[in-house]
């Protein structure tokens, strides 16, 4: 796969919002799908300061160099998984400090990029690249495209990758499958059946198990690492969409997004022992590097949930945009 065009922008946001008074602090990202534009949320003012539009229809799903100053966001489409609509075929790189959009990266065809993993191991952005079956492999450096990873099944949609960066592993939606990928070796080393559709992954802060959520049934599937087979099913009391282990290793955040409720999964016992309702829609959940809260994406209601995960309870909520879905951290 070859890079069509690296094209360069200086296109200045269209929102209200200015860089008046922003602090230096971490900040929150969001892509919103309804407004197609990102969210940047000071999280210490718990406020958006800037809203940086899409190019395109429309970003899902972004990520962010270690540095905290270059923003990537795939642009999917139009439509969802597996239906019928327009195709994606880039990627918007923003540089943070200034909300502009700075880059293009284009595929040269549609492949509906969607998420987007940047791994400090190998300095390398990880995007699945549906249409194609693949893990696509960016030079943040140089934002070429330098390779790829097959994955073996249509719908690949989310990534999770291991904490050295040598195993992928990708929720594979139509298929109901989950592949692991050599990510050294550039190839697919197991396919996972795990229900009709599945749904998000993610993966144990000690690797030893993964989770993705079967969107038939309510229950977690959890994936043993060692043996790329399904270990057992956790279950639930509605069906699951995201996941996100805490930075201590022992719980699980699980959202529910038809009964506004996030479930607290205890990863020694993989029960269900708490729920914390939240705002309606639950997507996403991103854990603060400081490991003390935890933010959930409300897409039904242009809000980001914000959870003392020492007290299991919403401290407030940060307005984001219409659709509010993938989050990333910027330090």
């Amino acid at each position: 796969m070859s890079v069509c065009g690296v094209m360069a922008f200086a296109t200045v946001i269209t929102s209200a919002q200015s860089h008046a008074g922003e602090t230096s602090g971490p900040k929150l990202l969001v892509a919103n799908q309804g407004d197609r534009d990102l969210s940047i949320i000071d999280v210490a003012a718990g406020k958006q300061i800037a809203a940086v539009p899409d190019q395109g229809i429309t970003g899902h799903e972004v990520a962010t160099s270690p540095d905290g100053k270059t923003a990537y966001l795939p642009i999917y489409g139009n439509t969802g998984v597996g239906k019928v609509g327009s195709d994606g075929q880039v990627i918007d790189v923003i540089d943070i400090p200034t909300h502009t959009l700075v880059h293009t990266i284009d595929f040269g065809h549609g492949v509906r990029p969607h998420c987007p993993v940047y791994d400090k191991n190998s300095g390398m952005l990880y995007v699945t690249t549906e249409l194609d079956k693949t893990v696509s492999i960016i030079d943040p450096k140089t934002l070429k495209i330098v390779g790829s990873v097959p994955t073996g099944q249509e719908q690949s949609h989310m990534l999770a990758i291991s904490r050295d960066g040598s195993r992928g592993y990708t929720a594979n939606v139509g298929p109901g499958t989950v592949s692991v990928l050599d990510m050294k070796a550039r190839k697919t080393l197991a396919i996972i059946p795990i229900s009709a559709n599945t749904q998000r992954i993610a993966i144990s802060r000690d690797d030893k198990m993964v989770f993705t959520a079967d969107q038939t049934k309510p229950q977690l599937a959890v994936i043993d690492t060692a043996t790329n087979k399904l270990k057992t099913w956790i279950a639930l009391p509605h069906v699951a969409y995201g996941t996100a282990p805490t930075l201590d290793g022992r719980w699980l955040l699980v959202t529910q997004r038809d009964n506004k409720q996030l479930i607290v999964v205890d990863l020694k016992s993989l029960k269900v022992v708490k729920t914390i309702d939240v705002p309606a829609g639950p997507s996403e959940i991103l854990i603060n590097p400081d490991g003390k809260t935890a933010y959930a994406s409300c897409s039904n209601t242009k809000q980001i949930a914000v959870i003392d995960l020492a007290t299991w309870t919403v401290k407030g909520t940060m307005e984001a945009g219409a659709g509010d879905d993938g989050m990333a951290w910027a330090r």
